[in-house]
Protein backbone atom coordinates (compact mmCIF):
# COMPACT_ATOMS: atom_id res chain seq x y z
CA UNK A 1 0.00 0.00 0.00
CA UNK A 2 0.99 3.64 -0.38
CA UNK A 3 2.77 5.50 2.44
CA UNK A 4 0.10 8.19 2.25
CA UNK A 5 -1.41 9.19 5.59
CA UNK A 6 -5.08 10.11 5.22
CA UNK A 7 -6.54 12.86 7.35
CA UNK A 8 -9.67 10.85 8.12
CA UNK A 9 -10.44 7.16 7.76
CA UNK A 10 -14.01 5.86 8.02
CA UNK A 11 -14.58 2.19 8.77
CA UNK A 12 -18.06 1.23 7.60
CA UNK A 13 -20.00 2.78 4.75
CA UNK A 14 -23.56 3.00 6.02
CA UNK A 15 -25.44 6.25 6.55
CA UNK A 16 -23.19 7.60 9.29
CA UNK A 17 -19.96 6.60 7.59
CA UNK A 18 -20.88 7.98 4.19
CA UNK A 19 -22.20 11.22 5.69
CA UNK A 20 -18.99 11.69 7.69
CA UNK A 21 -16.86 10.98 4.63
CA UNK A 22 -18.76 13.47 2.47
CA UNK A 23 -18.55 16.26 5.05
CA UNK A 24 -14.84 15.62 5.51
CA UNK A 25 -14.01 15.54 1.80
CA UNK A 26 -16.02 18.70 1.16
CA UNK A 27 -13.93 20.43 3.82
CA UNK A 28 -10.78 19.56 1.86
CA UNK A 29 -9.52 16.57 3.86
CA UNK A 30 -8.01 13.42 2.40
CA UNK A 31 -10.57 10.75 3.27
CA UNK A 32 -10.63 6.97 2.91
CA UNK A 33 -13.67 4.79 3.54
CA UNK A 34 -13.88 1.00 3.91
CA UNK A 35 -17.07 -0.96 3.24
CA UNK A 36 -17.34 -4.75 3.44
CA UNK A 37 -20.20 -4.94 0.91
CA UNK A 38 -20.53 -3.73 -2.68
CA UNK A 39 -22.91 -0.85 -3.38
CA UNK A 40 -25.83 -0.83 -3.82
CA UNK A 41 -27.18 -3.41 -1.39
CA UNK A 42 -30.14 -3.92 0.93
CA UNK A 43 -29.85 -4.00 4.71
CA UNK A 44 -32.19 -4.58 7.64
CA UNK A 45 -33.61 -1.17 8.51
CA UNK A 46 -36.98 0.44 9.13
CA UNK A 47 -36.35 3.01 6.36
CA UNK A 48 -38.23 5.86 8.05
CA UNK A 49 -36.30 9.10 8.60
CA UNK A 50 -37.46 11.98 10.75
CA UNK A 51 -37.92 15.32 8.98
CA UNK A 52 -35.23 16.65 11.35
CA UNK A 53 -32.66 15.18 8.94
CA UNK A 54 -34.10 16.56 5.69
CA UNK A 55 -32.00 19.73 5.39
CA UNK A 56 -28.81 17.94 6.47
CA UNK A 57 -29.27 15.18 3.90
CA UNK A 58 -29.87 17.75 1.17
CA UNK A 59 -26.73 19.62 2.28
CA UNK A 60 -24.77 16.46 1.51
CA UNK A 61 -26.07 16.65 -2.05
CA UNK A 62 -29.04 14.26 -2.01
CA UNK A 63 -31.91 15.84 -4.04
CA UNK A 64 -34.71 14.75 -1.72
CA UNK A 65 -37.18 17.29 -3.13
CA UNK A 66 -36.86 15.74 -6.58
CA UNK A 67 -37.31 12.12 -5.48
CA UNK A 68 -41.10 12.11 -4.92
CA UNK A 69 -40.77 10.48 -1.50
CA UNK A 70 -43.75 9.78 0.79
CA UNK A 71 -44.11 12.26 3.64
CA UNK A 72 -45.30 10.42 6.75
CA UNK A 73 -47.54 12.31 9.18
CA UNK A 74 -49.65 9.67 10.93
CA UNK A 75 -48.86 6.90 13.42
CA UNK A 76 -50.86 3.74 14.10
CA UNK A 77 -49.98 1.43 16.98
CA UNK A 78 -51.80 -1.86 17.46
CA UNK A 79 -51.76 -4.26 20.37
CA UNK A 80 -51.25 -8.02 19.91
CA UNK A 81 -55.01 -8.59 20.13
CA UNK A 82 -55.75 -5.87 17.56
CA UNK A 83 -56.64 -2.70 19.48
CA UNK A 84 -55.67 0.34 17.41
CA UNK A 85 -54.31 3.69 18.58
CA UNK A 86 -53.93 6.51 16.04
CA UNK A 87 -52.00 9.75 16.51
CA UNK A 88 -50.58 12.54 14.38
CA UNK A 89 -46.79 12.84 14.21
CA UNK A 90 -45.95 16.45 15.22
CA UNK A 91 -42.75 16.53 13.19
CA UNK A 92 -43.17 13.49 10.96
CA UNK A 93 -40.77 11.91 8.55
CA UNK A 94 -40.31 10.44 5.12
CA UNK A 95 -39.63 7.04 3.64
CA UNK A 96 -36.66 6.00 1.51
CA UNK A 97 -34.91 2.65 1.16
CA UNK A 98 -31.34 2.16 2.31
CA UNK A 99 -30.63 0.66 -1.11
CA UNK A 100 -31.44 4.00 -2.75
CA UNK A 101 -30.10 6.39 -0.10
CA UNK A 102 -26.80 4.59 0.51
CA UNK A 103 -26.13 4.32 -3.22
CA UNK A 104 -26.79 8.04 -3.65
CA UNK A 105 -24.45 8.92 -0.78
CA UNK A 106 -21.82 6.52 -2.12
CA UNK A 107 -21.83 8.30 -5.49
CA UNK A 108 -21.65 11.69 -3.75
CA UNK A 109 -18.70 10.50 -1.64
CA UNK A 110 -16.76 9.42 -4.73
CA UNK A 111 -17.61 12.68 -6.47
CA UNK A 112 -16.32 14.61 -3.44
CA UNK A 113 -12.98 12.80 -3.70
CA UNK A 114 -13.33 10.09 -1.04
CA UNK A 115 -11.17 7.02 -1.68
CA UNK A 116 -13.60 4.11 -1.25
CA UNK A 117 -12.60 0.49 -0.79
CA UNK A 118 -15.65 -1.72 -1.37
CA UNK A 119 -15.74 -5.40 -0.47
CA UNK A 120 -12.95 -4.74 2.01
CA UNK A 121 -12.80 -6.20 5.49
CA UNK A 122 -11.12 -4.26 8.29
CA UNK A 123 -9.41 -6.75 10.62
CA UNK A 124 -8.10 -4.30 13.24
CA UNK A 125 -7.45 -0.64 13.97
CA UNK A 126 -4.26 0.12 15.88
CA UNK A 127 -3.31 3.47 17.40
CA UNK A 128 0.35 4.28 17.93
CA UNK A 129 2.50 7.42 17.85
CA UNK A 130 -0.53 9.67 17.29
CA UNK A 131 -1.50 7.75 14.15
CA UNK A 132 -3.85 4.92 13.18
CA UNK A 133 -2.86 1.82 11.30
CA UNK A 134 -5.92 0.23 9.74
CA UNK A 135 -5.30 -3.41 8.90
CA UNK A 136 -7.55 -4.48 6.03
CA UNK A 137 -7.94 -7.28 3.52
CA UNK A 138 -6.19 -5.04 0.95
CA UNK A 139 -3.31 -3.99 3.20
CA UNK A 140 -2.55 -1.49 5.95
CA UNK A 141 -3.63 2.14 5.58
CA UNK A 142 -2.70 5.02 7.88
CA UNK A 143 -4.76 7.96 9.09
CA UNK A 144 -4.64 10.82 11.57
CA UNK A 145 -8.26 10.38 12.71
CA UNK A 146 -10.63 7.42 12.42
CA UNK A 147 -14.39 7.08 12.65
CA UNK A 148 -16.02 3.74 13.40
CA UNK A 149 -19.32 3.22 11.60
CA UNK A 150 -19.39 -0.56 11.48
CA UNK A 151 -22.99 -1.13 12.46
CA UNK A 152 -24.83 -3.08 15.13
CA UNK A 153 -22.24 -5.79 15.70
CA UNK A 154 -18.98 -6.41 13.84
CA UNK A 155 -15.79 -8.43 14.00
CA UNK A 156 -14.08 -5.37 15.53
CA UNK A 157 -16.63 -5.22 18.36
CA UNK A 158 -15.81 -8.83 19.17
CA UNK A 159 -12.04 -8.41 18.73
CA UNK A 160 -12.00 -5.38 21.04
CA UNK A 161 -14.33 -7.15 23.49
CA UNK A 162 -16.50 -4.06 23.76
CA UNK A 163 -18.69 -3.82 26.85
CA UNK A 164 -21.97 -4.70 25.14
CA UNK A 165 -20.37 -7.86 23.71
CA UNK A 166 -19.62 -9.03 27.25
CA UNK A 167 -23.26 -8.86 28.36
CA UNK A 168 -25.13 -12.12 28.89
CA UNK A 169 -28.26 -12.60 26.76
CA UNK A 170 -31.09 -10.58 28.26
CA UNK A 171 -34.04 -8.28 27.60
CA UNK A 172 -31.97 -5.73 25.68
CA UNK A 173 -29.40 -7.66 23.72
CA UNK A 174 -30.70 -10.82 22.08
CA UNK A 175 -32.96 -9.70 19.26
CA UNK A 176 -33.30 -10.57 15.60
CA UNK A 177 -34.45 -8.26 12.82
CA UNK A 178 -36.33 -9.33 9.68
CA UNK A 179 -37.09 -7.10 6.69
CA UNK A 180 -39.07 -7.30 3.46
CA UNK A 181 -40.07 -4.91 0.71
CA UNK A 182 -43.70 -5.41 -0.20
CA UNK A 183 -46.56 -4.02 -2.27
CA UNK A 184 -49.77 -3.28 -0.40
CA UNK A 185 -52.45 -0.58 -0.11
CA UNK A 186 -51.46 1.19 3.11
CA UNK A 187 -51.84 5.00 3.12
CA UNK A 188 -48.66 6.73 1.95
CA UNK A 189 -48.58 9.13 4.93
CA UNK A 190 -48.85 6.41 7.59
CA UNK A 191 -46.32 4.48 9.65
CA UNK A 192 -47.76 1.56 11.61
CA UNK A 193 -46.25 -0.36 14.52
CA UNK A 194 -48.01 -3.68 15.06
CA UNK A 195 -47.17 -5.47 18.30
CA UNK A 196 -47.08 -9.21 18.86
CA UNK A 197 -45.77 -11.41 21.66
CA UNK A 198 -42.17 -10.33 22.34
CA UNK A 199 -41.89 -8.21 19.23
CA UNK A 200 -43.27 -5.53 16.95
CA UNK A 201 -43.47 -4.93 13.22
CA UNK A 202 -43.24 -1.58 11.43
CA UNK A 203 -44.56 -0.78 7.97
CA UNK A 204 -44.34 2.44 5.97
CA UNK A 205 -44.03 3.52 2.37
CA UNK A 206 -40.70 4.16 0.64
CA UNK A 207 -39.92 5.22 -2.93
CA UNK A 208 -41.73 3.84 -6.01
CA UNK A 209 -44.86 3.06 -3.96
CA UNK A 210 -43.14 0.12 -2.28
CA UNK A 211 -43.34 -0.50 1.46
CA UNK A 212 -40.75 -1.48 4.01
CA UNK A 213 -41.93 -4.16 6.42
CA UNK A 214 -39.43 -4.71 9.20
CA UNK A 215 -39.91 -6.47 12.51
CA UNK A 216 -37.91 -7.07 15.64
CA UNK A 217 -38.35 -10.02 17.95
CA UNK A 218 -36.45 -12.16 20.41
CA UNK A 219 -34.14 -14.96 19.37
CA UNK A 220 -36.23 -17.20 21.63
CA UNK A 221 -39.29 -16.65 19.44
CA UNK A 222 -37.41 -17.93 16.42
CA UNK A 223 -35.98 -20.89 18.32
CA UNK A 224 -39.47 -21.81 19.52
CA UNK A 225 -40.60 -21.76 15.88
CA UNK A 226 -37.97 -24.36 14.91
CA UNK A 227 -35.76 -21.56 13.54
CA UNK A 228 -38.27 -21.16 10.74
CA UNK A 229 -39.18 -17.54 9.95
CA UNK A 230 -42.31 -18.42 7.95
CA UNK A 231 -43.57 -20.62 10.77
CA UNK A 232 -42.95 -17.83 13.28
CA UNK A 233 -44.84 -15.34 11.12
CA UNK A 234 -47.78 -17.72 10.69
CA UNK A 235 -48.03 -18.90 14.30
CA UNK A 236 -46.96 -15.78 16.23
CA UNK A 237 -47.06 -12.54 14.25
CA UNK A 238 -50.38 -13.40 12.63
CA UNK A 239 -52.10 -13.53 16.01
CA UNK A 240 -52.28 -9.76 15.55
CA UNK A 241 -55.18 -9.39 13.07
CA UNK A 242 -53.51 -6.47 11.28
CA UNK A 243 -50.39 -8.52 10.67
CA UNK A 244 -52.45 -11.55 9.70
CA UNK A 245 -54.15 -9.52 6.99
CA UNK A 246 -50.88 -7.96 5.88
CA UNK A 247 -48.98 -11.21 5.53
CA UNK A 248 -51.88 -12.89 3.72
CA UNK A 249 -52.62 -10.12 1.19
CA UNK A 250 -49.36 -8.24 0.48
CA UNK A 251 -47.08 -8.98 -2.47
CA UNK A 252 -43.62 -9.81 -1.12
CA UNK A 253 -40.86 -8.54 -3.41
CA UNK A 254 -37.90 -10.47 -1.96
CA UNK A 255 -37.31 -14.14 -2.67
CA UNK A 256 -36.31 -14.40 0.99
CA UNK A 257 -36.26 -11.92 3.88
CA UNK A 258 -33.18 -10.03 5.02
CA UNK A 259 -32.22 -10.94 8.58
CA UNK A 260 -29.81 -9.89 11.29
CA UNK A 261 -29.22 -11.47 14.69
CA UNK A 262 -27.68 -10.63 18.06
CA UNK A 263 -29.02 -7.07 18.06
CA UNK A 264 -28.15 -5.27 21.29
CA UNK A 265 -29.68 -2.14 22.81
CA UNK A 266 -27.25 -2.16 25.74
CA UNK A 267 -25.20 0.98 26.32
CA UNK A 268 -22.08 1.45 24.21
CA UNK A 269 -19.05 3.73 24.45
CA UNK A 270 -18.77 6.52 21.90
CA UNK A 271 -14.96 6.33 21.80
CA UNK A 272 -13.01 3.04 21.70
CA UNK A 273 -9.25 2.86 21.21
CA UNK A 274 -9.32 6.56 20.15
CA UNK A 275 -11.82 5.75 17.37
CA UNK A 276 -14.91 7.99 17.32
CA UNK A 277 -17.95 5.72 17.04
CA UNK A 278 -20.94 6.84 14.99
CA UNK A 279 -24.26 5.32 14.01
CA UNK A 280 -25.22 2.01 15.56
CA UNK A 281 -21.60 1.46 16.64
CA UNK A 282 -22.08 4.33 19.13
CA UNK A 283 -25.44 3.19 20.46
CA UNK A 284 -28.71 1.78 19.17
CA UNK A 285 -32.17 3.19 19.76
CA UNK A 286 -35.07 0.74 19.93
CA UNK A 287 -37.15 1.00 16.73
CA UNK A 288 -40.39 1.26 18.71
CA UNK A 289 -39.45 4.72 19.96
CA UNK A 290 -36.42 5.58 17.92
CA UNK A 291 -35.11 7.23 14.84
CA UNK A 292 -31.88 5.38 14.24
CA UNK A 293 -31.31 6.77 10.75
CA UNK A 294 -31.60 10.37 11.93
CA UNK A 295 -29.37 9.64 14.91
CA UNK A 296 -26.72 8.17 12.63
CA UNK A 297 -26.76 11.22 10.38
CA UNK A 298 -26.72 13.69 13.26
CA UNK A 299 -23.93 11.72 14.95
CA UNK A 300 -21.79 12.05 11.83
CA UNK A 301 -22.15 15.82 12.01
CA UNK A 302 -21.14 15.87 15.68
CA UNK A 303 -18.09 13.69 14.93
CA UNK A 304 -17.01 15.79 11.96
CA UNK A 305 -17.17 19.01 13.97
CA UNK A 306 -14.72 17.62 16.52
CA UNK A 307 -12.46 15.97 13.94
CA UNK A 308 -12.29 19.24 12.02
CA UNK A 309 -11.34 21.20 15.14
CA UNK A 310 -8.62 18.66 15.95
CA UNK A 311 -7.15 18.62 12.44
CA UNK A 312 -7.10 22.42 12.48
CA UNK A 313 -5.09 22.17 15.74
CA UNK A 314 -7.78 24.04 17.64
CA UNK A 315 -8.13 21.23 20.21
CA UNK A 316 -6.11 18.23 21.36
CA UNK A 317 -7.00 14.62 20.59
CA UNK A 318 -8.13 14.15 24.17
CA UNK A 319 -10.39 17.20 23.89
CA UNK A 320 -11.77 15.93 20.58
CA UNK A 321 -12.73 12.61 22.16
CA UNK A 322 -14.19 14.19 25.30
CA UNK A 323 -16.11 16.84 23.39
CA UNK A 324 -17.59 14.26 21.04
CA UNK A 325 -18.75 12.00 23.85
CA UNK A 326 -20.37 14.94 25.65
CA UNK A 327 -22.09 16.19 22.49
CA UNK A 328 -23.34 12.70 21.61
CA UNK A 329 -24.67 12.10 25.12
CA UNK A 330 -26.36 15.49 25.20
CA UNK A 331 -28.17 14.80 21.94
CA UNK A 332 -29.06 11.14 22.31
CA UNK A 333 -28.72 9.83 25.89
CA UNK A 334 -32.30 10.80 26.77
CA UNK A 335 -33.71 9.11 23.67
CA UNK A 336 -31.80 5.91 24.34
CA UNK A 337 -32.79 5.82 27.99
CA UNK A 338 -36.45 6.17 27.06
CA UNK A 339 -36.04 3.51 24.40
CA UNK A 340 -34.49 0.99 26.77
CA UNK A 341 -37.23 1.61 29.32
CA UNK A 342 -40.05 1.09 26.83
CA UNK A 343 -38.32 -1.92 25.30
CA UNK A 344 -38.53 -3.65 28.68
CA UNK A 345 -42.31 -3.15 28.82
CA UNK A 346 -43.41 -3.69 25.24
CA UNK A 347 -43.62 -7.16 23.77
CA UNK A 348 -45.52 -8.69 26.68
CA UNK A 349 -49.07 -9.06 25.37
CA UNK A 350 -50.90 -8.07 28.55
CA UNK A 351 -48.77 -4.97 29.12
CA UNK A 352 -48.84 -3.90 25.46
CA UNK A 353 -52.62 -4.32 25.30
CA UNK A 354 -52.85 -2.14 28.43
CA UNK A 355 -50.56 0.54 26.95
CA UNK A 356 -52.56 0.80 23.73
CA UNK A 357 -55.86 0.89 25.62
CA UNK A 358 -54.50 3.68 27.84
CA UNK A 359 -53.41 5.68 24.78
CA UNK A 360 -56.88 5.22 23.28
CA UNK A 361 -58.52 6.62 26.41
CA UNK A 362 -55.92 9.30 27.14
CA UNK A 363 -54.20 10.22 23.86
CA UNK A 364 -52.32 13.11 25.48
CA UNK A 365 -50.16 10.48 27.22
CA UNK A 366 -48.66 9.53 23.87
CA UNK A 367 -47.61 13.02 22.82
CA UNK A 368 -44.47 13.34 25.00
CA UNK A 369 -43.47 9.81 24.07
CA UNK A 370 -43.73 10.54 20.36
CA UNK A 371 -41.74 13.74 20.82
CA UNK A 372 -38.97 11.66 22.40
CA UNK A 373 -38.62 9.76 19.12
CA UNK A 374 -37.94 12.86 17.03
CA UNK A 375 -35.23 15.45 17.51
CA UNK A 376 -34.82 18.94 16.13
CA UNK A 377 -33.44 19.88 12.72
CA UNK A 378 -29.67 20.05 12.71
Amino acid sequence: MTNKVYDIAVVGGGLAGLALAIQSAKAGYAVVLFEKEKYPYHKVCGEYISIESWNFIESLGVPLKDMNLPIIKQLHVTSPKGDLFSHALPLGGFGISRYTLDECLFQLAKKAGVTVFEETKVNDILFDADEFQIQTSVGTIRSKVTGGSFGKRSNLDVKWNRSFIQQKPGKLNNYIGVKYHIKTNYPADLISLHNFENGYCGISQIEDKKYCLCYLTTAANLINSNNNIQQMEKELLSKNPYLQQLFSTAEFLYAAPLTISQISFDQKQQVENHVLMIGDAAGMITPLCGNGMSMALHGSKLAFEQMHAFLQKQITREQMETNYQKAWQQQFAGRLKTGRLIQRFFGKSAITNLFVKAFQLFPFLATPLIRQTHGRPF
